[in-house]
């Protein structure tokens, strides 16, 4: 069945669906550092959790590598198991709308925030196998973009509803759970990275912060446009009232700019 009821001409390419290939990549590069982490193990018991899991021990002895090994670890294969399913079920669509360049720099940088997260939040002596921040930033950037979307009709679970609840867990975990190996204390850096990332993208309702910017832009713009005689009607004579009723000190740092940009215009007219 066609939308438009139209037959394809020679000029009409067909749609494919893209390949994954970033999603697949990733996930393969998580299997083998996972089976590399078991031969390790097997050959010194505690080399990958002193070496090449994150800690602020770590650094402090040099181990600078740890930041990029560490986004690749998992703690176990029951970790791995549900990283690879969530990463799979959810990066799927992620990579389809965002391409695979940015589905890549999203992963990454969700795992380079949950990093930084874990050495600000956690104690020093805290180690971090870092694999959930990348995959927390898909899941993060698909609520974003897909806020509605139900993941498990039976149970009416929508994606915001489980962005929440990752955020939620990753809060509890990080107060009760502050020692020893940990995976979860990447959870709220990589959220932030996902949230952010997207939003940069254009996705998701305007933040607090890009809705004052746009505000802010606007009144520049309109004012812009006055001339002198308007904009001496309309933002001055009000503040030269309120000087009159209150004195200059009582004037906004933004009112200052007011009067400020309203010597400008008189200047460029004349």
């Amino acid at each position: 069945m066609r939308l438009s009821g139209r037959r394809p001409t020679s000029f009409t390419r067909p749609w494919t669906e893209r390949q994954r290939l970033v999603l697949l990549t990733l996930i393969g590069v998580n299997v083998a550092v996972f089976v590399a982490q078991l031969f390790l193990e097997a050959y010194e018991n505690g080399i990958v959790r002193e070496f090449f899991a994150l800690s602020e021990v770590g650094l402090h002895h040099a181990y600078g590598w740890q930041f990029f090994t560490a986004m690749f670890l998992h703690q176990s294969p029951w970790h791995l198991l549900g990283n690879t399913i969530v990463l799979y079920l959810l990066g799927r669509d992620v990579e389809s709308i965002v391409g695979q360049r940015h589905f890549l720099f999203l992963f990454v940088g969700g795992a380079a925030a949950g990093e930084l997260g874990h050495l600000f939040l956690m104690p020093p002596a805290t180690v971090l196998y870092g694999a959930s921040g990348g995959v927390a930033a898909i899941l993060m950037a698909y609520a974003t973009i897909l806020p509605e979307m139900e993941l498990a009709y039976a149970l009416r679970l929508k994606a915001k509803h489980l962005a929440i609840g990752t955020v939620v867990l990753g809060i509890g975990l990080m107060i009760f759970d502050r020692h020893g190996a940990v995976s979860h204390s990447a959870f709220l850096g990589g959220c932030a990275a996902g949230w952010l990332y997207a939003h940069l993208l254009g996705f998701g309702r305007p933040s607090l912060v890009q809705r004052k910017l746009h505000r802010r832009k606007a009144t520049a713009e309109r004012h812009r446009q006055m001339n002198a005689e308007q904009f001496i009607a309309e933002e001055v004579d009000p503040l030269l009232e309120k000087i009159s009723r209150e004195g200059l000190r009582s004037l906004t740092r933004k009112e200052r700019r007011t009067l400020a940009q309203a010597r400008e215009k008189l200047t460029e007219q004349a």
